[in-house]
């Protein structure tokens, strides 16, 4: 077959999860020229560069939509016997007052560099703004945008972990960071003493300096009270379907069936995506049973099989509100499989969750395989894309915009009979 075009690079025996078998990618200037069954450059000049991918499989990277970086790593700073939600936010916020830019800096470069070996190319990080921390965290993680672009895109979304209407100068703090870079923007209504108060004016910004929602929502077992209705109604008055998500939403978790079918078609309705984050609700919910302890995990391919957009993201690694993680995505939908009673016919779901679906939640469109996006993709040490999940392959490799940015050896067992 001839091409129009040279290319730069080529990947041979490459596994997409659109294709029955094996085909080759072009790339040229990083972006993906041609994707076919067998490319030559017949008739033109060609040096690319072939990576033989062996039949394994290759996947857009890993997006991971909520992660908090500037309150990472650290354990061994405060006890972590935290038995709940503000207990957590407590802890830290006794910390992050003597939290500088460098030390932001370096623990957040810390887990960034994990996730990026692990396959994350996309990622929104949370990051606190408030009197305490004023913006050195945000100094921090602009910085750690800078200088890993050559990895991953970080996409800062600020938001008020304490409160608005209850913290005097956190507002004009917001409004400093949402013009100096924050590219979406957070609320955690529960924390403020006056929660619709605080939706209202997350909304007004979100509107005013045209950026998505994403707020911490409904991060309790008890379903007699929520906000979830307050964000739908400030969604669809506001037509802003399609740019607001929440995360956590564990309420959810803990509703019947006829509730949680309700729930499901206001969501769907109103455009308003849900983030399940297993490791911290696994970790926070539930501490107070002393037997048949609830998960306290919204079943997201569910909620996907029924119209609602969803994800499985991170949110806190090695910290009071989880003092587990590696940062690696493709592990988080393996957790989140598990703890789900995810059945084999959903592990197909539970990858887009890691995937594609986080892709749309962060309205990015310009990700997946496909000619004329950008060359990102990883590959996995697999030959069939539905037990990725189930059987947790080796991240091989990774490239960004045509340029490799890791890889990992295969490991070798030495046999005493070799």
């Amino acid at each position: 077959m001839t091409t129009e075009t040279a290319y730069d690079l080529i990947f041979r025996n490459a596994l997409l999860r659109s294709s029955a078998a094996p085909v080759d990618i072009g790339v040229s200037g990083g972006r993906i020229a041609a994707i076919e069954p067998k490319l030559t450059c017949e008739g033109l000049a060609c040096e690319a560069v072939e990576v033989e991918v062996g039949g394994r499989l290759a996947l857009p990277g890993f997006v991971d939509t909520h992660i908090h970086l500037d309150k990472a790593c650290l354990l061994g700073r405060c006890g972590h016997d935290h038995g709940s939600v503000s207990e957590a936010i407590r802890a830290v916020a006794g910390m992050k007052k003597d939290f500088t830019v460098e030390d932001v800096y370096a623990r957040g470069a810390r887990v960034l560099e994990r996730a990026i070996a692990y396959g994350t190319m996309r990622m929104r990080t949370h990051v606190e703004i408030d009197p305490r921390i004023g913006l050195r965290g945000f100094e921090a993680i602009r910085s750690l945008k800078r200088d890993y672009a050559w990895a991953i895109d970080l996409e800062l979304c600020v938001f008020p972990q304490e409160g608005l209407t209850n913290d005097p100068g956190a507002e004009e703090l917001l409004i400093q960071a949402l013009r100096n870079g924050g590219e979406a923007i957070g609320g955690c209504p529960y924390m403020d003493t006056d929660p619709n108060a605080h939706l209202e004016r997350i909304f007004d910004l979100a509107q005013e300096f045209d950026v998505d929602v994403d707020l911490h929502l409904d991060f309790d077992l008890d379903p007699s009270w929520w906000h979830l209705d307050e964000v739908c109604r400030q969604t669809e008055r506001r037509n802003y379907q399609g740019r607001v998500a929440i995360g956590h939403a564990t309420k959810l978790s803990a509703l019947p069936p006829e509730r949680m079918k309700t729930a499901t078609a206001q969501l769907a309705r109103a455009g308003v995506a849900v983030t399940v984050l297993p490791a911290t609700d696994l970790y926070l919910m539930g501490r107070e049973a002393t037997h048949n302890a609830p998960r306290g995990v919204t079943l997201a391919h569910k909620l996907a099989g029924d119209g609602v957009l969803c994800s499985v993201a991170t949110n806190n690694v090695l910290n009071p509100f989880t003092p587990f993680g590696d940062a690696s995505l493709l592990r988080m939908a393996n957790l989140y499989a598990n703890v789900a009673h995810a059945s084999v016919s959903d592990f197909d779901t539970c990858l887009d969750l890691v995937t594609e679906l986080p892709a749309r939640l962060m309205n990015l469109g310009d990700y997946g395989i496909k000619v004329g996006n950008p060359a990102d993709l990883i590959v996995l040490d697999t030959q069939d894309s539905r037990f990725a999940v189930a059987e947790l392959p080796d991240v091989l490799m990774g490239f960004k915009a045509g340029r490799q940015t890791f890889a990992r050896q295969r490991p070798t067992l030495f046999s005493p009979r070799s």
